[in-house]
Protein backbone atom coordinates (compact mmCIF):
# COMPACT_ATOMS: atom_id res chain seq x y z
CA UNK A 1 0.00 0.00 0.00
CA UNK A 2 1.06 3.64 -0.86
CA UNK A 3 1.85 4.05 3.30
CA UNK A 4 4.43 1.75 3.32
CA UNK A 5 6.07 3.50 0.25
CA UNK A 6 9.87 3.86 0.84
CA UNK A 7 9.68 1.08 4.08
CA UNK A 8 12.22 -1.37 2.72
CA UNK A 9 14.26 1.35 0.88
CA UNK A 10 17.45 2.72 2.19
CA UNK A 11 21.17 1.04 3.92
CA UNK A 12 20.85 -0.34 7.46
CA UNK A 13 23.77 0.36 9.94
CA UNK A 14 24.59 0.25 14.01
CA UNK A 15 22.35 -2.69 14.31
CA UNK A 16 21.13 -3.65 17.92
CA UNK A 17 23.21 -6.34 19.33
CA UNK A 18 20.78 -9.12 20.11
CA UNK A 19 20.11 -10.13 23.54
CA UNK A 20 20.67 -14.17 24.72
CA UNK A 21 17.03 -14.88 24.55
CA UNK A 22 16.59 -13.30 21.04
CA UNK A 23 19.64 -15.70 20.04
CA UNK A 24 18.15 -19.03 21.15
CA UNK A 25 14.83 -18.17 20.04
CA UNK A 26 16.30 -17.11 16.20
CA UNK A 27 18.15 -20.53 16.50
CA UNK A 28 15.10 -22.74 17.58
CA UNK A 29 12.51 -21.19 15.18
CA UNK A 30 14.63 -19.69 11.85
CA UNK A 31 17.36 -21.42 11.71
CA UNK A 32 19.91 -20.46 9.71
CA UNK A 33 18.88 -16.96 10.25
CA UNK A 34 22.54 -14.95 10.44
CA UNK A 35 23.30 -12.69 13.56
CA UNK A 36 22.82 -9.85 11.07
CA UNK A 37 19.77 -10.80 9.56
CA UNK A 38 18.46 -11.25 12.79
CA UNK A 39 19.47 -7.40 13.57
CA UNK A 40 18.37 -6.41 10.92
CA UNK A 41 14.86 -3.95 11.11
CA UNK A 42 14.08 -4.76 7.36
CA UNK A 43 14.19 -8.33 8.10
CA UNK A 44 12.25 -8.17 10.96
CA UNK A 45 9.65 -6.43 9.34
CA UNK A 46 9.62 -8.33 6.43
CA UNK A 47 9.71 -11.32 8.22
CA UNK A 48 6.61 -10.46 10.54
CA UNK A 49 4.14 -12.96 12.03
CA UNK A 50 0.46 -12.82 10.52
CA UNK A 51 -1.39 -15.85 10.36
CA UNK A 52 -2.05 -18.90 12.74
CA UNK A 53 0.55 -21.17 10.89
CA UNK A 54 2.99 -18.85 11.70
CA UNK A 55 2.18 -18.17 15.02
CA UNK A 56 0.96 -21.90 15.95
CA UNK A 57 5.19 -22.46 15.13
CA UNK A 58 6.10 -20.30 17.80
CA UNK A 59 3.26 -20.51 20.68
CA UNK A 60 0.47 -23.28 21.87
CA UNK A 61 -2.88 -21.22 20.94
CA UNK A 62 -5.90 -21.36 22.97
CA UNK A 63 -9.28 -22.49 21.86
CA UNK A 64 -10.50 -19.00 22.02
CA UNK A 65 -7.07 -17.44 20.17
CA UNK A 66 -7.32 -19.95 17.54
CA UNK A 67 -11.36 -19.28 16.95
CA UNK A 68 -10.41 -15.65 16.57
CA UNK A 69 -7.78 -16.02 13.67
CA UNK A 70 -9.81 -18.77 12.16
CA UNK A 71 -12.45 -16.52 11.63
CA UNK A 72 -10.98 -14.00 10.20
CA UNK A 73 -13.13 -11.36 10.83
CA UNK A 74 -10.97 -9.51 13.41
CA UNK A 75 -11.19 -5.54 12.52
CA UNK A 76 -7.33 -5.72 13.07
CA UNK A 77 -4.69 -8.24 11.13
CA UNK A 78 -2.24 -10.02 13.67
CA UNK A 79 1.43 -8.47 12.90
CA UNK A 80 4.23 -8.92 14.85
CA UNK A 81 7.90 -8.92 14.64
CA UNK A 82 9.89 -12.18 15.42
CA UNK A 83 11.75 -9.84 18.00
CA UNK A 84 8.26 -9.58 19.92
CA UNK A 85 7.64 -12.66 19.63
CA UNK A 86 10.08 -14.18 21.47
CA UNK A 87 8.78 -12.06 24.49
CA UNK A 88 5.61 -14.06 24.26
CA UNK A 89 5.27 -17.05 27.23
CA UNK A 90 4.48 -20.08 24.52
CA UNK A 91 2.11 -21.91 27.30
CA UNK A 92 0.42 -19.16 28.75
CA UNK A 93 -2.36 -17.21 27.33
CA UNK A 94 -2.88 -14.96 30.02
CA UNK A 95 0.95 -13.76 30.08
CA UNK A 96 0.51 -9.36 29.39
CA UNK A 97 2.54 -9.21 26.60
CA UNK A 98 0.91 -12.11 24.61
CA UNK A 99 -2.09 -10.68 25.45
CA UNK A 100 -1.74 -7.51 23.95
CA UNK A 101 -0.79 -9.19 20.40
CA UNK A 102 -2.94 -11.69 20.16
CA UNK A 103 -6.24 -11.41 19.34
CA UNK A 104 -9.71 -13.14 21.06
CA UNK A 105 -12.89 -13.52 20.03
CA UNK A 106 -14.21 -11.12 22.64
CA UNK A 107 -12.59 -8.44 19.99
CA UNK A 108 -15.97 -9.48 17.87
CA UNK A 109 -18.21 -7.99 20.58
CA UNK A 110 -19.18 -4.22 20.69
CA UNK A 111 -20.11 -3.21 23.81
CA UNK A 112 -21.54 -0.05 25.93
CA UNK A 113 -20.24 3.35 25.05
CA UNK A 114 -17.67 1.98 22.29
CA UNK A 115 -16.90 3.06 18.82
CA UNK A 116 -14.74 2.88 16.12
CA UNK A 117 -13.74 6.77 16.49
CA UNK A 118 -13.83 7.27 20.01
CA UNK A 119 -12.42 10.35 20.27
CA UNK A 120 -13.41 12.31 17.51
CA UNK A 121 -10.68 12.53 15.40
CA UNK A 122 -12.18 12.06 11.80
CA UNK A 123 -14.67 15.06 13.55
CA UNK A 124 -11.48 17.43 14.57
CA UNK A 125 -9.97 16.41 10.66
CA UNK A 126 -9.60 19.66 8.67
CA UNK A 127 -7.40 17.86 5.77
CA UNK A 128 -7.19 13.87 5.59
CA UNK A 129 -4.47 12.54 7.80
CA UNK A 130 -4.50 15.35 9.87
CA UNK A 131 -6.17 15.97 13.49
CA UNK A 132 -6.47 19.72 14.93
CA UNK A 133 -7.94 19.69 18.40
CA UNK A 134 -5.80 21.79 20.26
CA UNK A 135 -5.15 25.38 19.25
CA UNK A 136 -1.38 25.13 19.04
CA UNK A 137 -0.74 21.39 17.82
CA UNK A 138 -1.47 19.14 15.30
CA UNK A 139 -1.87 15.80 14.79
CA UNK A 140 0.08 14.66 11.79
CA UNK A 141 -0.77 10.36 10.73
CA UNK A 142 1.80 9.63 8.59
CA UNK A 143 1.23 6.15 7.69
CA UNK A 144 -1.24 3.22 8.16
CA UNK A 145 1.89 0.87 8.94
CA UNK A 146 2.74 -0.80 12.60
CA UNK A 147 5.26 -3.33 12.85
CA UNK A 148 3.40 -4.61 15.20
CA UNK A 149 -0.67 -4.05 15.74
CA UNK A 150 -1.90 -3.49 19.58
CA UNK A 151 -5.30 -5.47 20.48
CA UNK A 152 -6.53 -2.18 21.73
CA UNK A 153 -5.00 0.25 19.33
CA UNK A 154 -7.51 3.58 19.49
CA UNK A 155 -6.84 3.93 15.65
CA UNK A 156 -7.89 0.44 14.60
CA UNK A 157 -10.37 2.06 11.69
CA UNK A 158 -7.40 3.21 9.61
CA UNK A 159 -4.36 0.96 10.32
CA UNK A 160 -3.16 -2.27 8.67
CA UNK A 161 -5.91 -3.53 6.08
CA UNK A 162 -8.34 -1.13 7.59
CA UNK A 163 -7.86 2.09 5.53
CA UNK A 164 -4.11 2.31 5.48
CA UNK A 165 -4.29 2.99 1.88
CA UNK A 166 -5.26 6.59 2.47
CA UNK A 167 -1.49 7.69 3.56
CA UNK A 168 0.05 8.77 0.76
CA UNK A 169 2.06 12.09 -0.36
CA UNK A 170 -0.90 13.25 -1.88
CA UNK A 171 -2.41 13.26 1.50
CA UNK A 172 1.20 14.36 3.23
CA UNK A 173 1.31 18.06 0.60
CA UNK A 174 -2.10 18.52 2.14
CA UNK A 175 -1.28 18.07 5.72
CA UNK A 176 1.46 20.28 5.15
CA UNK A 177 -0.11 23.03 3.19
CA UNK A 178 -2.70 23.04 6.44
CA UNK A 179 0.62 23.68 8.66
CA UNK A 180 2.07 26.80 6.43
CA UNK A 181 -1.47 28.63 6.47
CA UNK A 182 -2.16 28.08 10.64
CA UNK A 183 0.54 30.15 12.02
CA UNK A 184 -0.73 29.48 15.37
CA UNK A 185 0.15 25.52 14.98
CA UNK A 186 3.86 25.61 16.49
CA UNK A 187 4.08 21.80 17.95
CA UNK A 188 3.65 18.57 15.14
CA UNK A 189 3.13 15.10 16.26
CA UNK A 190 3.84 12.56 14.00
CA UNK A 191 2.35 9.50 14.61
CA UNK A 192 0.00 6.73 12.26
CA UNK A 193 0.57 3.94 12.25
CA UNK A 194 4.10 4.19 13.14
CA UNK A 195 6.36 6.89 11.42
CA UNK A 196 9.41 4.83 12.55
CA UNK A 197 8.37 2.15 10.09
CA UNK A 198 9.31 4.16 7.14
CA UNK A 199 12.70 4.52 5.68
CA UNK A 200 14.98 7.52 6.87
CA UNK A 201 14.89 8.66 3.67
CA UNK A 202 11.06 8.90 3.53
CA UNK A 203 11.32 10.23 7.07
CA UNK A 204 13.82 12.79 6.83
CA UNK A 205 11.69 13.84 3.74
CA UNK A 206 8.71 14.79 5.87
CA UNK A 207 10.53 16.29 8.64
CA UNK A 208 12.43 18.60 6.90
CA UNK A 209 9.76 20.00 5.05
CA UNK A 210 8.34 20.28 8.34
CA UNK A 211 11.39 21.85 10.08
CA UNK A 212 10.94 24.41 6.95
CA UNK A 213 7.77 25.93 8.27
CA UNK A 214 9.06 29.01 10.68
CA UNK A 215 6.38 29.15 13.27
CA UNK A 216 6.24 25.18 13.99
CA UNK A 217 8.75 25.33 16.82
CA UNK A 218 9.04 21.58 17.78
CA UNK A 219 8.22 18.56 16.16
CA UNK A 220 7.41 14.63 17.89
CA UNK A 221 7.63 11.26 16.88
CA UNK A 222 4.53 9.18 18.63
CA UNK A 223 6.05 5.29 18.36
CA UNK A 224 6.30 1.51 19.42
CA UNK A 225 9.13 0.79 17.33
CA UNK A 226 11.79 1.15 20.30
CA UNK A 227 9.68 -1.54 22.10
CA UNK A 228 8.80 -4.06 19.17
CA UNK A 229 11.45 -3.33 16.64
CA UNK A 230 14.44 -1.78 18.45
CA UNK A 231 16.57 -2.40 15.71
CA UNK A 232 14.91 0.20 13.66
CA UNK A 233 17.10 2.78 15.95
CA UNK A 234 20.26 2.25 14.03
CA UNK A 235 23.05 4.91 14.23
CA UNK A 236 22.33 6.36 10.66
CA UNK A 237 18.49 6.74 11.72
CA UNK A 238 19.45 8.66 15.05
CA UNK A 239 22.16 10.65 12.99
CA UNK A 240 19.45 11.93 11.25
CA UNK A 241 17.11 12.33 13.16
CA UNK A 242 19.65 14.86 15.54
CA UNK A 243 19.90 17.56 12.52
CA UNK A 244 15.79 18.24 13.44
CA UNK A 245 16.31 19.48 17.11
CA UNK A 246 13.73 19.98 19.00
CA UNK A 247 12.95 16.68 18.55
CA UNK A 248 10.86 14.70 21.47
CA UNK A 249 9.96 11.28 20.96
CA UNK A 250 7.28 9.56 22.54
CA UNK A 251 7.17 5.82 23.07
CA UNK A 252 4.56 3.16 24.19
CA UNK A 253 5.45 1.03 26.38
CA UNK A 254 3.08 -1.52 27.90
CA UNK A 255 4.88 -3.98 30.53
CA UNK A 256 7.83 -4.24 32.03
CA UNK A 257 8.60 -7.14 30.01
CA UNK A 258 9.46 -5.12 27.19
CA UNK A 259 12.74 -3.89 28.82
CA UNK A 260 15.11 -5.69 27.06
CA UNK A 261 18.61 -5.30 26.26
CA UNK A 262 17.90 -4.85 22.72
CA UNK A 263 15.34 -1.95 23.98
CA UNK A 264 17.71 -0.68 26.88
CA UNK A 265 20.56 0.10 24.09
CA UNK A 266 17.88 1.57 21.68
CA UNK A 267 16.90 4.01 24.14
CA UNK A 268 20.24 4.99 25.32
CA UNK A 269 21.37 5.44 21.71
CA UNK A 270 18.29 8.10 21.30
CA UNK A 271 18.88 10.17 24.49
CA UNK A 272 22.45 10.21 23.94
CA UNK A 273 21.58 11.57 20.52
CA UNK A 274 19.68 14.71 22.45
CA UNK A 275 16.21 13.46 21.85
CA UNK A 276 14.24 13.91 25.20
CA UNK A 277 11.96 10.19 25.40
CA UNK A 278 8.73 10.21 27.34
CA UNK A 279 6.79 7.33 27.89
CA UNK A 280 2.93 6.69 27.16
CA UNK A 281 1.16 3.44 28.61
CA UNK A 282 -2.59 2.64 28.22
CA UNK A 283 -3.89 1.19 31.22
CA UNK A 284 -4.88 -2.24 30.56
CA UNK A 285 -7.01 -4.92 32.39
CA UNK A 286 -5.59 -7.94 33.79
CA UNK A 287 -2.14 -6.64 32.02
CA UNK A 288 -0.39 -3.91 34.12
CA UNK A 289 -3.66 -2.99 36.18
CA UNK A 290 -1.81 -2.59 39.41
CA UNK A 291 0.94 -0.92 41.53
CA UNK A 292 3.70 -3.32 41.83
CA UNK A 293 4.06 -4.17 37.73
CA UNK A 294 3.17 -0.20 37.44
CA UNK A 295 5.94 0.92 39.47
CA UNK A 296 8.32 -1.73 37.94
CA UNK A 297 7.56 -0.42 34.45
CA UNK A 298 8.26 3.10 35.69
CA UNK A 299 11.66 2.46 37.27
CA UNK A 300 12.68 0.55 34.25
CA UNK A 301 11.86 3.46 31.93
CA UNK A 302 13.46 6.22 34.32
CA UNK A 303 16.91 3.57 34.07
CA UNK A 304 17.18 3.72 30.24
CA UNK A 305 16.18 7.42 30.25
CA UNK A 306 12.74 7.44 29.15
CA UNK A 307 10.75 9.66 31.66
CA UNK A 308 6.92 8.05 32.15
CA UNK A 309 4.82 10.88 31.29
CA UNK A 310 1.13 9.67 30.20
CA UNK A 311 -1.15 6.43 31.71
CA UNK A 312 -4.02 6.98 29.93
CA UNK A 313 -6.97 4.93 30.62
CA UNK A 314 -8.08 2.38 27.67
CA UNK A 315 -9.96 4.44 25.06
CA UNK A 316 -13.52 2.67 24.44
CA UNK A 317 -12.27 1.55 20.98
CA UNK A 318 -14.82 -1.10 19.40
CA UNK A 319 -13.91 -4.70 20.81
CA UNK A 320 -12.06 -3.55 23.53
CA UNK A 321 -14.60 -3.92 27.07
CA UNK A 322 -11.61 -6.96 27.94
CA UNK A 323 -9.16 -4.40 28.29
CA UNK A 324 -10.71 -1.60 30.12
CA UNK A 325 -10.01 -1.03 33.96
CA UNK A 326 -12.61 1.40 36.05
CA UNK A 327 -11.12 4.58 36.14
CA UNK A 328 -11.15 4.34 39.83
CA UNK A 329 -8.36 1.76 39.34
CA UNK A 330 -6.35 4.16 37.96
CA UNK A 331 -6.82 6.59 40.69
CA UNK A 332 -5.48 3.50 43.02
CA UNK A 333 -2.22 3.44 40.94
CA UNK A 334 -1.27 6.95 40.78
CA UNK A 335 -2.32 6.85 44.55
CA UNK A 336 0.18 3.83 45.37
CA UNK A 337 2.72 5.65 43.53
CA UNK A 338 2.34 8.94 44.64
CA UNK A 339 4.93 9.22 47.66
CA UNK A 340 6.19 6.39 47.90
CA UNK A 341 8.54 6.37 44.69
CA UNK A 342 10.18 9.50 43.08
CA UNK A 343 7.97 12.05 41.03
CA UNK A 344 9.96 11.09 37.84
CA UNK A 345 7.90 7.59 38.02
CA UNK A 346 4.67 9.16 38.43
CA UNK A 347 2.56 9.33 34.84
CA UNK A 348 -0.23 11.86 34.37
CA UNK A 349 -3.13 9.68 34.78
CA UNK A 350 -5.58 11.18 32.09
CA UNK A 351 -8.73 10.33 29.89
CA UNK A 352 -8.80 10.80 25.95
CA UNK A 353 -12.69 11.62 26.63
CA UNK A 354 -14.92 10.40 24.06
CA UNK A 355 -16.39 13.25 21.39
CA UNK A 356 -13.17 15.28 21.01
CA UNK A 357 -13.04 16.49 24.37
CA UNK A 358 -9.29 15.67 24.75
CA UNK A 359 -6.92 14.58 27.92
CA UNK A 360 -8.63 15.43 30.78
CA UNK A 361 -5.72 14.63 34.26
CA UNK A 362 -7.55 12.38 36.87
CA UNK A 363 -5.76 12.18 40.36
CA UNK A 364 -6.53 11.17 43.64
CA UNK A 365 -8.30 14.14 45.52
CA UNK A 366 -5.20 16.04 47.99
CA UNK A 367 -7.18 18.84 48.20
CA UNK A 368 -9.59 18.60 51.43
CA UNK A 369 -10.98 22.26 51.48
CA UNK A 370 -10.35 25.21 53.32
CA UNK A 371 -10.66 26.08 57.08
CA UNK A 372 -10.26 30.30 57.43
CA UNK A 373 -7.21 31.25 56.61
CA UNK A 374 -5.93 27.86 56.15
CA UNK A 375 -6.15 25.41 52.69
CA UNK A 376 -5.96 21.48 54.18
CA UNK A 377 -4.70 18.55 52.36
CA UNK A 378 -4.13 15.18 52.97
CA UNK A 379 -0.51 13.75 51.84
CA UNK A 380 -0.13 10.31 50.45
CA UNK A 381 -0.03 8.85 53.68
CA UNK A 382 -3.26 10.10 54.54
CA UNK A 383 -2.33 12.55 56.84
CA UNK A 384 -4.12 15.92 57.27
CA UNK A 385 -2.02 19.14 56.98
CA UNK A 386 -2.81 22.63 56.86
CA UNK A 387 -0.93 25.52 54.64
CA UNK A 388 -1.39 29.05 55.30
CA UNK A 389 -3.25 30.95 52.91
CA UNK A 390 -4.79 33.94 54.43
CA UNK A 391 -8.35 35.06 52.43
CA UNK A 392 -8.02 37.95 50.77
CA UNK A 393 -4.11 38.47 51.66
CA UNK A 394 -2.43 40.74 49.91
CA UNK A 395 1.65 40.81 49.07
CA UNK A 396 3.15 42.23 52.23
CA UNK A 397 1.48 39.71 54.58
CA UNK A 398 3.74 37.20 56.00
CA UNK A 399 3.74 34.25 54.03
CA UNK A 400 5.33 30.90 56.38
CA UNK A 401 6.52 27.86 53.95
CA UNK A 402 6.21 25.30 56.70
CA UNK A 403 2.79 23.33 56.94
CA UNK A 404 1.68 22.19 60.21
CA UNK A 405 0.95 18.56 60.95
CA UNK A 406 -3.04 18.30 62.05
CA UNK A 407 -3.31 15.58 65.29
Amino acid sequence: MQGDLGLLKGRNTGFVSASQRSKTFCRIHFPGVSAAEWSDWRWQLKNRIKNVKGIERIISLSDDERDALSRGDVVLPLALTPYYASLLDKGNPFQPVRRTVIPVTAERTRSFGESDDPLGEDHDSPVPGLVHRYPDRVLFLTTGFCSVYCRYCTRSRMVGDNGGHRFNVKQWDKAIAYIEGNEQVRDVLLSGGDPLTMSDDRLEALLSRLRRIPHVEMIRLGTKVPAVLPQRVTTSLVRMLKKYHPLWMSIHFTHPDELTPEVNEACCRLADAGIPLGSQTVLLKGINDNVDTMKNLMHGLLKIRVRPYYLYQCDPISGSSHFRTPVEKGIEIVRGLRGYTTGYAVPNYVIDTPGGGGKIPICPEYLVGREGDYVIFKNYEGLVFKYPDPVGAGSESPVHKDAEVVR
